[in-house]
């Protein structure tokens, strides 16, 4: 086991570098860049730019420099200082932006995750314990329509919702008396019965999804000969279902953990945009519409990041949880 850890972990590493090199590729592949978009936005506005103005920004910037020296200098500044370079648009440090909406961007994906797999666990077990039953047929049709309805028309529901019979508007995580506030308990209590609502939408089609693999897994492993055995001994039913059959059903949960530290930066994009949360999600958009280099290269590489990490460690989870996939990787180790 240790020396599949090792071999996981080393392989990390080329991993990463090419993630941060396909990243920041992928941002040079637009036509122009920051500067580009930028005069043609003050053009729009009426406002002009004179030539001496954009060279001088263009030195400032190191925009004319080729993109593998842009590259290095950017890939350096992380391995080095931890330096993720500066935003052009907003003109603050990358890693400060980044950091700045990470709160409130895990207490949505955590709290979205754990509302999933309350949900998804008791009606999953039931759906398969009565199969064919009406409960599971309506179950079945609920996980359908939530699986095939997009998260940002619900949003959009909601927001009608919420608005046109409650006249509450339904937006951001933070009330507006508490934006600029310091962290005390009025300002987390504010928090929580603000963020219901967006983790009731984004956690829709998760839940969904969990339902209809723990139920397909937990119809297989019913039907397997140790659960026949252990019935023909007189074990209990509900105990012989929760101790064998449903842990071995349980790997999906286990394995949603890594996407959990990617959902991080993402931040269900549409959905934080229809309800204008102040999550990662949004300001990695306004950087790839505005070709802010930086902060879009940041954004890719610390999310393909957390992927790989992500991965790794709902790898060793589902090891220490499962007995058949923990010898699997001793074998091959």
């Amino acid at each position: 086991m240790r020396q599949y850890i090792a071999r996981r972990v080393l392989y990390m590493v080329p991993t990463l570098f090419a993630i941060s090199l396909v990243a920041f590729l992928i941002i040079q592949l637009p036509p122009g860049n920051f500067l580009t978009s930028y005069i043609a936005q003050l053009s729009a506005q009426g406002q002009g730019v004179d030539g001496a103005q954009v060279r001088a920004l263009e030195e400032r910037y190191g925009l004319n420099d080729p993109v593998v020296v842009q590259y290095w200098r950017w890939i350096s500044g992380i391995l080095t200082s931890g330096d993720f370079g500066q935003s052009f648009e907003h003109r603050r440090e990358v890693s400060d932006l980044i950091w700045d909406r990470i709160g409130l961007t895990l207490a949505l994906a955590v709290s979205t995750l754990v509302l999933s797999w309350l949900i998804a666990f008791p009606i999953g077990v039931y759906s398969a314990v009565r199969q064919y039953s009406v409960g599971d047929y309506l179950v079945t049709f609920v996980g359908f329509v939530g699986l095939a309805t997009p998260n940002f028309m619900l949003a959009l529901l909601f927001a009608w919702v919420s608005f046109r019979y409650f006249g509450q508007s339904v937006g951001g995580i933070v009330s507006a008396e508490y934006a600029d506030a310091a962290w005390n308990i009025g300002k987390l209590f504010d928090v929580v019965s603000n963020l219901w609502i967006p983790v009731l939408i984004i956690g829709t089609a998760g839940t969904a999804a969990l339902i209809r693999v723990l139920r397909a897994n937990l119809l297989d492993e019913l039907r397997k000969p140790y659960v026949t055995t252990a019935r023909a001994k007189g074990l209990p039913e509900w105990r012989l279902i929760l101790k064998y059959p449903v842990r071995m059903s349980l790997s999906p949960f286990i394995s949603t953990i890594g996407w959990i530290l990617p959902t991080l930066v993402g931040g269900e994009v549409m959905v934080s945009i229809v309800l204008s949360l102040e999550t990662t999600g949004p300001l990695l958009v306004s950087a790839l519409q505005s070709q802010d280099m930086y902060l879009a290269g940041s954004f890719i590489l610390v999310l393909g990041a957390l992927t790989v990490i992500g991965t790794l460690l709902s790898d060793l989870l589902l090891a220490w949880w499962d007995p058949r996939i923990r010898h699997q990787h001793v074998e091959r180790a």
